[in-house]
């Protein structure tokens, strides 16, 4: 789809000059003024919503798993999983690859909009409570899964999606996995600061994992959705960065597949880990193991199905041009014998 024009410009030859009539660029110091200005009006804005969620990660006592090295590392183990699906993402990236820099900043980012989620979160829930099943469903539904997405995908909005870097599809994708990544970080040290019994938590190995108690275990499970949902939805951020004129709707569509997987998650895991308990006698931790591989591995097969017909399709594009240039070297070579 074209640029939409003004009447003026569509009919106005070369000849005319439609500078501040039908047309605008730069060309005077006040239009480099007020370019500068929009720049910095942007840049300021950015800065204020990080500063903003730093001012909360340390009103909430996030900065535990960086200042407190037993909570840090019972993270750091929690969130493995995660980083391990999260870099299988990005090596599934056939286009050429993301650069550590801009990964990392869309991580810490991750890890600072997650606590928009967190303090909405808690102001909201009571609103839910006192419904039961119905209130936990509608929580998740209409909070939880809607907000949490969105607020990963503003993780990638801020930085990487500005970059020349972020020059496919599939490159939403590997940032929004990278920014779910983040966001399962922070979410895991906040729970696990929460659970975890300080007395415990000494010595190494098994003795530091075990002082978390089973808080440590169920964050590494849970913490590879948050990777597949924002893919999801970056996947989709990336659709619509080349698909301007269609641009929001893709948007939404993202956030509505991402969260309702979510949100579906969160509904049913105590129900889906129950089943699997009655059904097989496992205890209740591997019960929640087998139910989370199962949900998390349907999904994440149809991430890695989409990402894997893209990666088919930009071989086949790139298949044909190498083809088409080699025909065009053999009729010059053949031309100038």
């Amino acid at each position: 789809m074209s640029r939409r024009r003004d009447p003026v410009e569509e009919r106005a030859d070369d000849s005319l000059d439609l500078y501040d009539v039908a047309t605008w660029e730069r060309r005077g110091p006040l239009d480099t003024v007020a370019a500068g200005i929009y720049r910095l009006l942007v840049a300021s804005t950015r800065l204020f919503v990080v500063g903003v969620a730093l001012l909360i990660l340390v009103g909430i006592g996030g900065l535990s798993a960086l200042t407190d090295p037993q909570i840090g590392a019972l993270t750091l183990l929690s969130a493995l999983p995660a980083l391990a699906l999260a870099v299988y993402v990005r090596r599934t990236d056939v286009t050429s690859g993301e650069p550590l820099s801009v990964l990392v900043a869309t991580f810490l980012l991750g890890v600072l909009t997650a606590n928009f989620a967190a303090v909405f979160n808690s102001v909201t829930r009571p609103a839910f409570s006192g419904l039961g099943f119905l209130g936990n469903a509608l929580f998740f539904f209409l909070i939880v899964g809607p907000i949490e997405e969105t607020v990963k995908l503003l993780a990638v909005r801020l930085y990487a999606y500005g970059t020349d870097h972020f020059e496919a599809v599939v490159d939403g994708a590997v940032y929004g996995a990278v920014a779910g990544l983040g966001f399962a970080t922070i979410e895991n040290a906040l729970y696990i600061t929460q659970n975890l019994d300080a007395p415990m938590a000494t010595g190494i190995g098994l003795g530091l994992i075990g002082a978390g108690g089973n808080i440590t275990a169920i964050r590494a499970l849970a913490g590879p959705g948050h990777v597949i949902y924002s893919a999801f939805a970056g996947y989709y951020l990336g659709l619509a960065k080349f698909n301007r004129e269609n641009r929001g709707p893709i948007i939404v569509k993202g956030l509505l597949i991402a969260a309702l997987i979510h949100a579906l998650y969160n509904t049913t895991v105590g129900i889906g880990s129950g089943l699997v308990a009655f059904a097989t006698g496992l205890p209740q931790l591997p019960s929640f193991l087998v139910y989370v591989l199962i949900y998390d591995g349907v999904f994440g097969l149809i991430l890695f199905r989409k990402i894997r017909r893209y990666s088919r399709t930009y071989s086949e594009v790139h298949e044909n041009e190498e083809i088409e240039e080699s025909a065009i070297e053999t009729e010059i070579t053949e031309f100038e014998s």
